[in-house]
């Protein structure tokens, strides 16, 4: 048999229970323009980053050239028949490949970073070159890349650089 008491706690807490639901369930507008905000941020951040097929297309065809390259050591790195010293120059290469393949997108970081622009550099030797995604062709643009770009080297590189 259920007493007064027991009755009162069951209702208080059947009352809170619906309380608490009606709370979570029912958001504020505060959080709703908080939620809002955030979602057209995450928007601009995803309309800004994207790249044209032009620069995807040119980053491809550079990782496939490099990924022949690298297949092409490591045959010789597991060959049983090359000597001790043509293995040594295979790791070499490919240690040199890997390394600038970082520094190609450490620089396509910084110019993204520190300018805003899309880009795709491509490292051969002393010669470096920059395709940059950009409607203004504009020379000012174009030093000053050529600038940041010269400031991560200790000897002087050829840097080319391009609009598209």
């Amino acid at each position: 048999m259920i007493n007064k008491q027991n009755l009162w706690y069951i209702t208080l807490f059947t009352l809170i229970v619906v309380l608490a639901v009606y709370y979570i369930a029912m958001p504020d507008n505060s959080s709703l323009k908080e939620i809002e905000n955030t979602v057209k941020e995450e928007n601009k951040v995803l309309t800004t980053v994207s790249e044209s097929t032009e620069l995807v297309a040119l980053r491809i065809s550079a990782d496939e050239e490099m990924l022949k390259n690298m297949e092409s050591l490591q045959t010789i790195l597991l060959d049983e028949t090359k000597t001790a010293n043509e293995k040594n120059d295979a790791y070499e290469s490919l240690v040199a490949l890997n390394s600038i393949k970082g520094k190609e997108e450490a620089l396509e970081d910084i110019l993204l970073k520190e300018f805003g622009y899309n880009s795709f550099i491509k490292i051969n030797d002393d010669q470096i070159s920059v395709i940059i995604e950009n409607k203004e062709h504009n020379k000012e643009i174009a030093n000053k890349v050529m600038r940041r770009i010269q400031e991560e080297y200790d000897t002087s590189k050829y840097i080319t650089v391009k609009f598209q």
